[in-house]
């Protein structure tokens, strides 16, 4: 046995690689040709389901509290608890592949992701809905990232970027067609059916990859750093506690609740940088870029995520639109995505990341402090140019921070870095919903029925945050990521000549 693992892009994958005199391992795609439209399917079902999961709920918030006794703001927790799971158990999913195989791990997360749908459509009690949708979660935090590394390991590199198309594609159709689709579904059927709509989707996908993956063999890997993933994980569920405890809980509890998640957290901090093999490699926090990118960022992210709950319960909730309605407005933010795409590469060879991330950070402020102008009065079509705008910063910002964060991380620590990454995103879009809700809650007076200015005064302190990341964009230097953004042969040596 190899002292260390194999490169994950060059092993036999799913056991059913042979090796050719004289070449590379041969990957299942190129023994078996149909493989290579099949495979990405299998994982594009799942990346769909996760996406349009993350969208087709907020649209339902309002009609779902009222089925279930509760108020819209606390229904937030069906958001926060779902999207902090799959942050949380995000870590664990790598090594679960590694020791279990790919394909049983991916099918077991399927059937997590399907049952907990299946479960939160039949609740009637709201604790239950929140239990439902942790189990919902966790089949998320397997489900894509042990599809992305069936992705890597069934295809060579030539092919993996059209291999990533097939999938991408689905997943940028979820966020387009999830808040309409949830309004209409809410509308003429039921809020059940925006879970229900995963159940098909969800068996296809684990009949598809039984049929089509193959059974990769575990392989041996690093004893998984149970503690140090308890310490995260309680700590986070604390800290996320604190947050929904705004307007709740005394500050005594709060505090109490605030310098336990500290502790832990910090605890955790301390174990990470003594193991070889932690958990989560806080380690990747020195590098520079990724440092930025990620703390400045996360700042960004945690203000541009809190309209993912709060702007579909301000149209329907403080302008009294219609749940078709406000999905048919809130979609509009996920046009962003494709044009930022297009013209993100020359606009970075253009003006850099420095210059990208202080003018995005500051149009992010712009954009959230527009909805504050919203009134009942004001023009559908005013209102969707709006939402535009938004989605268009929103989607400038996440895409140069994403891409600084990995422009100058070593090739041997991308795993590590992409792991790290994708959990502290996921923990920005948690913390985003979670923020938003306690500050409309402790604004509030009639939490059962939030006022237009009440979402207006959240905005307004949303907008703060982007700005609160300005001196940490402007630490960048020409250097950083110059390669990626194509600027490279612009930064002057020491004589000061480019």
């Amino acid at each position: 046995m190899p002292d260390a693992p194999p490169d994950p892009y060059h092993q036999p994958p799913h056991g059913g690689a042979h090796s050719d005199p004289g070449r590379e391992d041969v990957f299942v795609t190129e023994k078996t040709p149909h493989l290579r439209l099949l495979i990405p399917l299998v994982v594009a079902i799942a990346f769909f389901m996760e996406q349009l999961d993350a969208t087709i709920v907020t649209t339902a918030i309002p009609d779902m509290a009222h089925a279930l006794h509760t108020s819209p703001i606390q229904m937030n927790l069906a958001v926060s608890a779902y999207v902090l799971t799959l942050a949380v158990f995000i870590p664990l999913s790598g090594w679960c592949a590694d020791r279990f195989g790919e394909r049983r791990i991916f099918i077991i997360a399927l059937g997590l992701f399907t049952a907990g749908s299946a479960l939160c459509g039949a609740t009637a009690d709201f604790p239950v809905l929140v239990a439902t949708r942790v189990v919902q979660g966790l089949g998320g935090a397997m489900m894509t990232p042990v599809g992305r590394l069936i992705l890597l390991r069934s295809f060579p590199r030539t092919q993996l970027v059209k291999a990533m198309t097939y999938v991408t594609l689905p997943a940028i159709a979820g966020p387009l067609i999830g808040p309409l689709l949830g309004g209409y579904l809410t509308t003429y059927l039921s809020w059940r059916w925006i879970f229900y709509v995963n159940l098909p989707f969800g068996l296809i996908g684990m009949a598809l990859a039984y049929r089509f993956l193959g059974a990769s063999p575990p392989s041996s890997s690093p004893p998984f750093d149970l503690m140090g993933f308890a310490l995260f994980g309680t700590g986070v569920g604390l800290l996320e506690a604190t947050m929904e405890g705004i307007g709740h809980m005394s500050s005594l509890t709060l505090t109490g609740i605030g310098f336990g998640a500290a502790g832990l957290i910090l605890a955790f901090g301390r174990r990470s940088r003594a193991r070889v093999h932690p958990v989560i490699d806080l380690r990747l926090l020195r590098e520079r870029a990724f440092a930025i990118a990620t703390t400045a960022g996360g700042l960004c992210r945690v203000a541009m995520n809190g309209p993912v709950y709060l702007l579909p319960l301000m149209l329907q909730v403080g302008l009294g639109l219609s749940p078709i309605q406000s999905g048919s407005l809130t979609l509009l933010a996920a046009l962003g995505a494709p044009p930022i795409r297009l013209i993100a590469g020359p606009a970075l060879r253009r003006f850099g990341f420095r210059n990208m991330l202080l003018g995005s950070a500051v149009a992010c402020a712009g954009a959230l402090a527009s909805f504050a102008l919203i009134r009942p009065h004001t023009a559908h079509g005013l209102i969707a140019l709006t939402i535009i705008f938004f989605g268009l910063v929103r989607s400038t910002q996440f895409m140069t921070s994403n891409t600084l964060a990995y422009a100058d991380v070593a090739p041997g620590r991308l795993s590590h870095a992409t792991s790290l990454g994708g959990l502290l995103q996921q923990l920005t879009v948690s913390f985003g919903v979670s923020f938003g809700a306690a500050l409309l809650a402790f604004l509030t007076h009639n939490q059962l029925a939030p006022r237009l200015a009440e979402f207006h005064a959240v905005f307004l302190v949303l907008a703060l945050l982007p700005l609160l990341a300005l001196p940490g964009f402007a630490r960048l230097r020409p250097q950083d990521g110059a390669i990626v953004a194509g600027r490279a042969a612009r930064i002057p040596d020491q004589s000061g000549r480019p």
